[in-house]
């Protein structure tokens, strides 16, 4: 058993999980990130004190079963795999605070995760998400929502109602004109660059956005678009650093309690 109940089994060209990885009931991290793993076998959900587990960079169509068996999961990493749909079983995952599922096949957003009564954090940047349904309001515990990289054609009206958010990234997508954001409470950084608008949202003092016309008053925004925006990635990682990207997230990015 590791002494620090972590394994570490990423990038080491896998096509299979040795069952012998599972035998470590203590474990709390298990990394198996950049393989080539479409299938996990059942005695993973022998591990009942894990409560991070990285799969992304791997080539899962599906979720594996074994993965909602785990009863303490509270960080689930499912970037750059080829997942377009999420089994009903994942809402069992009771724990489940951050999931990550970037640079996937969803061309429909997987209602499964409104379920997720204590998720905080979601990724679901880079998939071909056209909308978000009205369940999405059950995620009263949500701080940040990515969107990056979608196919919006206009702000999800269903996020105007969740005014304990913290962060909204919709860059890049395809979002025309934006809402006014001044009554979201929680909010302290909106993204929309990349987006073919025409005027910036409109957000309370202290917010800070990132895209078209950001440092301008909402008055005294250009109809010509002529102002850039000079905002860095080490401003928006002042919100949250480990939302930067979507690669694998080294050891010390993790913070579990």
């Amino acid at each position: 058993m590791p002494l620090d109940r972590t394994l570490d089994l990423s990038s080491r060209q896998l096509r299979r999980l040795p069952v012998t990885a599972c035998v470590f009931s203590e474990l709390v991290k298990l990394y198996l990130s950049d393989n080539n793993l479409s299938s996990l076998p059942a005695e993973l959900q022998g591990l009942k004190k894990l409560q991070l587990l990285a799969l992304d960079f791997n080539c899962f169509e599906e979720l594996p079963a074994a993965v909602c068996r785990l009863p303490q999961l509270s960080i689930l990493y499912l970037g750059n795999n080829r997942l377009y749909r999420l089994p009903r079983e994942l809402r069992e995952l009771k724990e489940l605070s951050t999931l990550w599922l970037e640079t996937n096949c969803f061309t429909v957003f997987p209602k499964v995760v409104c379920e997720l009564s204590n998720l905080k954090t979601l990724h679901l940047g880079y998939n071909q998400i056209r909308s978000l349904p009205k369940e999405f309001r059950r995620l009263e515990e949500l701080r940040s929502i990515w969107l990056a990289g979608n196919h919006l054609t206009e702000f999800p009206p269903v996020l105007l109602e969740m005014h304990y958010l913290a962060v909204i990234d919709v860059d890049r997508n395809r979002i025309n004109c934006f809402p006014g954001l001044s009554h979201m409470q929680g909010l302290k950084l909106v993204i929309y660059d990349h987006n073919p608008c025409v005027n910036a949202p409109a957000v309370a003092e202290g917010v800070r956005r990132v895209g078209r016309w950001a440092d301008s008053p909402d008055n005294e925004q250009e109809d010509d678009g002529s102002k850039a925006v000079s905002e860095t990635t080490a401003e928006v990682t002042e919100v949250n650093p480990e939302e930067e990207c979507s690669f694998p997230i080294p050891l010390f990015w993790e913070n579990i309690s």
